[in-house]
């Protein structure tokens, strides 16, 4: 069953069922010519709001061996796709002038695309140098995304795409990534089964 905050900002009930810390278990399964890496993982994600119409997203993932080695972090924010107007707060800390838009149900399914779903836009940021930006939907407990701008610092390790895709699977959270990295194309990269912990 899918409970509704009842702070939650009206924007936010199409990614309700998110909201929350999961924890479980995955598999890392890349290829890169003759090498080829794999490994199962544990993994702890958060999404969390702050009353402003966007989620907080928080990764944390550690390989399965005896210590517990990190293996990777991210961190980010995911939003219904909308064209942002003066009633919307920014860019940085400006606040909103006049009334804020899309704060009832009604006006949000004005937002539903024509596949029924919501639009969405997500930012995650990698400490290794790497920013994702995704375009995709939110269609009940689903959610397919794909990169529309990946960004790298000069350091930074080549990678030039991903597809995610999230579901809501008998109270699980389950998700794929594919990843285009090191001189591959598009590939399957990793996939997670999790629980809702609190």
């Amino acid at each position: 069953m899918i409970e509704i905050p009842t702070d939650l900002p009206a924007e936010l009930v199409p990614l309700s069922w998110l909201i929350g810390v999961w924890e479980g278990t995955g598999v890392l399964d890349y290829a890169i010519g003759e090498e080829h890496t794999q490994l199962e993982f544990g993994q702890r994600i958060s999404f969390s709001h702050d009353g402003l119409p966007y989620l907080s997203y928080t990764s944390f993932s550690w390989k399965l061996d005896e210590t517990h080695t990190p293996l990777a972090t991210e961190t980010g924010y995911w939003r219904l796709s909308r064209k942002l107007i003066e009633g919307d707060q920014g860019p940085a800390m400006l606040p909103g002038v006049g009334a804020q838009p899309f704060t009832t149900a009604q006006s949000v399914e004005a937002l539903r695309n024509s596949h029924g779903g919501f639009d969405l836009d997500v930012s995650i940021l990698h400490p290794d140098g790497v920013a994702e930006v995704y375009v995709g939907q939110v269609a009940g407990p689903r959610i397919d995304l794909a990169t529309d701008a990946v960004v790298r610092t000069a350091g930074a390790k080549e990678y030039t795409a991903a597809t995610r895709l999230y579901g809501l699977v008998e109270n699980h959270l389950l998700w794929a990534w594919d990843i285009a990295a090191l001189g591959q194309e598009l590939r399957t990269h990793a996939s997670g089964r999790l629980a809702k912990v609190d």
